[in-house]
């Protein structure tokens, strides 16, 4: 880090905890495989058709076990139960991350949006709560993935013997491979998804194009699945039982949220560089969204419709042929063991890879806002110690859920349907805000329609949970553990500096700089910055201590969020007679922005006022505002930083006065 002036001269800045390199070999492997929270997918820009496969991987994938789930859940309601959730999908999921699209074409997705447009303690608490609903929607993504790889591993005829009763074993085998790749460097991932994506969907289209040949050889079928409508009674029956049964089906809706994170990879327009937003990036994003969706329709109605006529209860029931593995089941009964494997072995490839999708989510989300929130550890920044913390999870939750795919649905439904609720709050407000700034009946309308698609995903949500708890409790788990942990190491690391950048505001302050550094004034920090009350402390001072030193007398202006942890400061340095005058704007906390000028400078002296106010109040005032009992904060952040530098200096003197 630097500090710069408008000169573009640079100074080094303070080392701060976590800066240093580790001095352990182990310390030095986990940091050595850089950063984590950037981009996970290096490479250069592709066409948007390319980029489809990276987020097809996660909602493609879902045709491993979309069907039986949906199978289970509906029985012969599940080709109009699916219908339903394609109609969500075009209508609802794909209109929300359309305009998503529009508003975080840098990849950051609708919870950065909800930053953005819910500021201060409330906005990032909301934030803190989404991260939690989206750790589990990728937590569950990796387990349910590996959990269905290893059922159609320990299903094959020719991988029986040798797996079966094997499935956490195997389930964990897959995890603890996809944490190696992560651990030793990821690369390559487009044309990898484009390897693993496109056998995945032909292979699909031969299946289910087989599956309608097996039918209409077969008429009899369509009347047994006629009987089973009429067991739920009429029309109206019907309609009611598949809207009861869609929540269950929600696991089809997955993918979309990638489908906004890949954006930085799509290339756009050859003209976006010269405009203020990327516009041939958003219709390539829209456009690969809109094919992902249309193509995913198509083949969850034609599986479910298949699946449900060839595949008997007995079969798709817990614990029989087909559970899990609908399509599967059908590819080895209908085209033979041989191609059933081959069948096989595409799953698992895609449902590995969704979980290296899922794995690369996370490590672009948690180090993007909690380290930024102060709500984490340095480690979280690194990436070989994320994916060693994420590890651990997933084979909790796999051990927890026994590695059954059915019973891991309900907390995976839960994660995705509260990300895209989420996203549709944020259009949904970002709309109205437009409509109201530019007067826009059209944009009036658009949120609202936006807002009546919020209340289907709320319904669909709380149904899910009403059915299937498991996923609120895991989620609610996943919340629990961010805020606690957030809110204890934001406790813990509140009497750290606190400053990523130091900028002058002109080149006068810049060149008036050196004048003050290496004990050259006694530092004086004041609430006002008015020349009246810095002539009325000077007169104090001098009275009644022997310094030969000037004075720089230091106010420092609060950032209008100070909820943010860390800041970037702005000085402007003036004389005033013997005196300095020094003015700091953009600070988070007062205290720790008078600590860091303090070190840059390195005073004689340093004279901190004390407000002698009740100290419990004071320090949730310093925590939540950045204000509060500034004189003892700054003495304390001080002696913490000198006890973590352990430098062989002479330290400033500081007097603490009584106001």
């Amino acid at each position: 880090m630097t500090i710069t002036t408008s000169a573009a001269k640079a100074l080094p800045l303070l080392p701060v905890p976590g800066s240093m390199p580790p001095k352990t070999p182990l310390g030095r492997w986990l940091t050595e495989g850089g950063g984590a929270g950037g981009d996970q997918h290096e490479g250069s820009t592709q066409p948007w058709y390319s980029v489809l496969w990276l987020t097809g991987v996660d909602y493609f994938s879902t045709l491993g076990y979309q069907p039986g789930i949906a199978l289970l859940a509906a029985g012969a309601v599940s080709p109009l139960a699916t219908l339903l959730l394609i109609v969500v999908t075009l209508a609802g999921a794909l209109p929300i991350y359309s305009q998503v699209a529009k508003r975080s074409y840098i990849g950051q997705g609708s919870i950065a949006m909800l930053e953005k447009l819910l500021p201060g303690w409330y906005g990032k608490l909301f934030v803190l709560v989404l991260i939690g609903f989206a750790t589990t929607d990728f937590v569950i993504t990796m387990t349910l993935s590996a959990s269905d790889a290893a059922e159609h591993l320990v299903s094959n005829p020719f991988a029986k013997a040798f797996f079966e009763g094997a499935q956490i074993q195997v389930t964990a085998v897959l995890l603890v491979l996809l944490a190696v790749v992560f651990l030793f460097g990821f690369r390559e991932a487009i044309s990898l998804a484009v390897v693993v994506g496109v056998p995945y969907i032909l292979l699909n289209i031969v299946v289910i194009t087989v599956s309608f040949q097996e039918v209409f050889r077969h008429p009899e079928l369509w009347a047994n699945w006629q009987r089973g409508l009429t067991l739920q009674g009429d029309w109206t029956g019907i309609l009611i039982a598949a809207g009861l049964t869609f929540p269950k089906l929600a696991l089809g809706l997955s993918g979309f949220e990638t489908g906004v994170t890949v954006m930085p990879l799509i290339k756009g327009g050859a003209d976006d560089a010269s405009k203020p937003t990327p516009e041939g990036r958003i219709r390539a994003s829209q456009k690969l969204l809109t094919s992902a969706a249309l193509l995913m329709s198509i083949l969850l109605m034609t599986s479910s419709f298949v699946t449900t006529l060839l595949i008997s209860p007995e079969s798709y029931a817990k614990g029989g042929a087909a559970s899990g593995r609908a399509l599967a089941y059908l590819c080895h009964k209908l085209l033979g063991d041989v191609w059933g494997t081959v069948y096989d072995i595409s799953t698992i490839a895609i449902l590995w890879f969704a979980g290296a999708s899922a794995m690369a989510g996370l490590l672009n989300l948690i180090p993007r806002y909690l380290p930024r929130f102060g709500m984490a550890p340095n480690w979280v920044s690194y990436t070989r110690p994320l994916v060693l913390a994420l590890l651990t999870i997933d084979l909790v939750i796999v051990a927890i859920f026994r590695a059954d795919v059915n019973a891991q649905g309900g907390a995976y439904a839960t994660g995705v349907l509260a990300l895209i609720l989420s996203a549709g709050v944020a259009v949904a407000l970002a709309l109205g805000s437009e409509a109201k700034a530019l007067n826009s009946k059209k944009l009036r309308n658009l949120s609202y329609y936006f807002w009546a698609i919020v209340l289907v995903f709320t319904y669909t949500l709380l149904d899910n949970i009403r059915e299937r708890p498991d996923g609120l409790i895991i989620a609610s788990c996943f919340i629990a553990f961010v805020l606690v942990i957030g809110i204890g190491t934001r406790l813990r690391r509140a009497t750290e500096l606190r400053v990523e950048q130091i900028t002058f505001m002109d080149d006068q302050s810049a060149e008036l700089w050196p004048q003050l550094c290496r004990k050259q004034v006694c530092l004086v920090p004041l609430i006002s910055n008015a020349p009246g009350p810095r002539e009325r402390k000077a007169k104090q001072l001098r009275s009644l201590y022997a310094t030969k030193h000037p004075y720089a007398f230091l106010h420092v202006s609060l950032h209008d969020d100070c909820s943010d942890f860390l800041s970037g400061l702005r000085l402007q340095i003036r004389e005033e007679g013997e005196d300095f005058c020094i003015e700091v704007t953009g600070a988070v906390a007062l205290a720790n922005a008078i600590a860091y000028i303090s070190e840059l400078i390195d005073p004689v002296s340093i004279f901190l006022g004390l407000t002698r106010k009740n100290m419990t109040e004071q320090s949730m005032n310093y925590m939540l505002t950045g204000q509060g009992e500034t004189g003892l904060m700054v003495y304390q952040i001080l002696v913490r930083y000198w006890e973590w530098t352990a430098e062989e200096d002479v330290r400033p003197l500081i007097f603490l006065l009584s106001d």
